[in-house]
């Protein structure tokens, strides 16, 4: 039976998913046999695990840390916003369709006996479980039925860890307030309190946090700064996508993606931002955008919406442009259908709207028909375009997942990948000219493959440039794993972590051996 403790926030985006993973790489380290679990999680970014199920990317990026396999059992509940008010509904891995908020409250408890399940699996083969929170556990309107904070520890009997953000100003009132909205019971569970995200002279803090320790009746186990480790990011509220992004410098290689209002899995791109002199930034409208050297058009959760505003913001109109001009232009997943002729949803699948056609972008020959089957795969290949600029890239190993409604038909053209499936490697994309597009997110991770797209782009804005020194990219043949950098950011994770945390405290709670809390 494995032993338990648990990460909530006084609110959303406190770090409640980089402290989760930098203690499962701390307890991997120390020798256990430690996994991730999340009982709901809310996102557009999401991992689709070896076995073809998909589960929230924070707990993927968990498991990761803790050297093993993501499984669905790490995130039984996956919510995948497709609306103000509604969300696709994944439950251990499987969509099983899309409700309002309304009806997904009245809904859930029904899913308490798959999280117990879901649970009881990592319990018998994992000793320890590292368990993350979602939002609040002071959100009291929604108590009562809570199965991601206090009711999630309850059901599991864990003792609480609760992190607050220094950065956004307040941490002691958020620290104070959270615990004096619980009841006595749940009180009890928190077993130490964290201030996350400090900057400056820890000094200075130390008197609060005697002060907030002595309010609540509760430790302060850790107080931890910004640490600069460069971890995939949850979701939308992700600095990458919140930061105004800046202009490519003289020399740079600018890379814009544009965010689309239900961007999804957007860390696609973020191997670009480990290759010398490369910039990529996020945009969202017309005045932004101008001449980039490469242009991507990412993933969403919801083409058809995503495409219209596209179009109603002059985005649309100026992508074509820049095609015009032969700026290099690749899709994934979404993207990719949004740059099609046609796209057809007969069954109202996507768009909410039985037998709605859309006119696509135009820039591939292809039309996209969107049923109610998701495809859901993880996927080895290599590049095969045998023209344009992707036609450099020929040979070069790619692996990633695809998870998309919907299936595209190409009329022409050639394809960017050959996929090794079960028979014979199965064509996927499009590649031609300055035009590319496909379905694998995580295309770029290959080895060598940022890296050699960041060459040919440079050769084409630096032609006078040849010696790879001269302008500071990586050689491709030099480019490091991707595997490997993200192995060295989860251990500089933990370094921070072990340094600002108490972990004999921790442990103490691990092994129910502290006496604070009650």
């Amino acid at each position: 039976m494995a032993k338990s403790i648990m990460i909530q926030g006084t609110m959303s985006n406190v770090g409640k998913s980089f402290l989760t993973a930098g203690l499962c790489r701390v307890l991997r380290q120390d020798g256990w046999k430690v996994a991730p679990f999340k009982s709901q999680n809310m996102a557009l970014n999401s991992f689709i695990t070896v076995d073809g199920l998909e589960i929230g990317r924070a707990q993927a990026v968990q498991a990761e840390a803790c050297g093993i396999e993501p499984t669905a059992d790490m995130n039984p509940i996956l919510l995948k916003p497709s609306s103000d008010v509604g969300s696709q509904v994944i439950v251990r891995g499987t969509p099983i369709g899309t409700m309002p908020a309304k009806e997904y409250f009245a809904y859930k408890k029904k899913l308490i006996p798959q999280i117990l399940e879901s649970y009881r699996r990592l319990d018998e083969e994992y000793d320890i479980i590292v368990i993350e929170g979602a939002g609040s556990p002071a959100e009291i309107n929604l108590a009562q039925d809570d199965i991601v904070n206090m009711g999630i520890a309850e059901m599991t009997d864990s003792p609480v860890i609760l992190a607050g953000d220094i950065d956004r100003g307040g941490v002691f009132a958020q620290l104070y307030g959270t615990v004096m909205l619980l009841p006595e019971s749940q009180r009890k569970r928190i077993r130490g309190l964290v201030i996350n995200k400090f900057r400056g002279d820890r000094s200075i803090l130390d008197p609060g946090t005697e002060m907030i320790s002595k309010l609540c009746g509760i430790p302060v186990v850790g107080t931890v700064p910004f640490l600069k480790a460069d971890i995939d990011d949850e979701d939308s509220l992700s600095t990458r996508l919140t930061a105004k992004g800046k202009p490519a410098a003289p020399g740079e290689i600018d890379i814009a993606v544009i965010r689309l209002p239900r961007l999804s899995n957007f860390t696609d791109l973020h191997v670009f931002e480990t290759v010398g002199l490369c910039n990529v930034r996020y945009v969202t409208d017309v005045k932004e955008l101008g001449t980039p050297d490469l242009l991507v058009l990412p993933g969403t959760k919801n083409t058809i919406d995503d495409l219209l505003w596209l179009r109603t913001s002059g985005l649309e109109s100026a992508i074509l442009k820049l095609a015009a001009a032969e700026v290099p232009i690749i899709g994934i997943c979404g993207g990719y259908q949004m740059m099609g002729e046609v796209l057809s949803d007969p069954e109202g699948h996507e768009s909410g709207q039985p037998g709605r056609v859309l006119r696509g972008m135009g820039l591939i020959p292809a039309e996209t028909v969107f049923t109610g089957e998701k495809i859901r795969s993880q996927n080895k290949g290599e590049a095969v375009a045998s023209e344009g600029l992707f036609a450099a890239l020929r040979g070069k190993q790619v692996r990633g997942y695809q998870i998309h409604m919907g299936r595209t038909t190409v009329r022409g053209g050639k394809p960017l990948l050959k996929l090794r499936k079960a028979l014979l490697p199965e064509p996927e994309g499009y590649a031609s000219g300055w035009i590319a597009g496909t379905y694998l997110h995580g295309i770029f991770d290959g080895q060598g493959v940022a890296a050699g797209i960041a060459e040919l782009l440079r050769k084409r804005k630096m032609p006078g440039a040849d010696a790879v020194e001269e302008t500071g990219i990586i050689d491709p043949a030099d480019a490091a794993d991707y595997e490997d950098y993200r192995r060295r950011q989860y251990d500089i994770l933990a370094d921070g972590v072990r340094r600002n945390l108490d972990m004999e405290k921790i442990y103490q709670i691990i092994d129910r051996r502290d006496l604070s809390g009650g």
